[in-house]
């Protein structure tokens, strides 16, 4: 077989590397009785956190691409769990703020902790240069899966590439 070239081959590990992130996140969500989405949620709540970001439903709901009712159904999974905690927003009675309890970061930190652990020692072990150049390519590459997903990323602009015949055939 041809050599792929140093592109295809980065593009093919990195699809590999997407993949196993995707089965280990799907052993921990069927471990700990989770949909999927339900990672996907508390994954974008710590996220919102870290970032100093008040989250609300309609902000999960948006990052999920869930409705209104699909939004509030993962909520009830989750605060039943024991992982999310909503309350009124002090300065606006009216919103709901969203919170990750502690017990789902520690439930999170023992099976990703190691994980995170070892990748971030990796890249500390990394120079300036070599962080920035890392950094960038998966920065880049983010912003061209985000157009895709937008549907920006077909040669015709459309996400599947097909000229839309696929969406079609489901519309009927």
């Amino acid at each position: 077989m041809n050599d792929p070239g140093p592109g295809l081959r980065t593009v093919h590990t990195l699809r590999a590397l997407t993949v196993e992130l995707d089965l280990l996140a799907a052993s921990f969500a069927q471990r700990h009785g989770l949909h999927p989405t339900d990672l996907r949620a508390l994954i974008a709540l710590l996220d919102a956190a870290r970032e100093g970001t008040p989250a609300t439903p309609g902000r999960l709901g948006r990052e999920l691409g869930l409705n209104s009712a699909g939004t509030t159904a993962v909520l009830d999974r989750l605060e039943r769990l024991g992982h999310v905690h909503r309350s009124r927003d002090p300065h606006d009675r009216r919103r709901v703020l969203l919170a990750v309890t502690e017990r789902a970061v520690a439930l999170g930190q023992g099976f990703f902790g190691p994980l995170i652990g070892e990748a971030a020692a990796l890249v500390d072990g990394l120079s300036a240069t070599e962080r920035a150049t890392v950094e960038g390519f998966l920065a880049s590459v983010r912003e061209i899966v985000a157009r895709h997903a937008n549907g920006d990323g077909g040669p015709d602009g459309n996400r599947d590439g097909n000229g839309g015949a696929e969406q079609d055939a489901e519309a009927e």
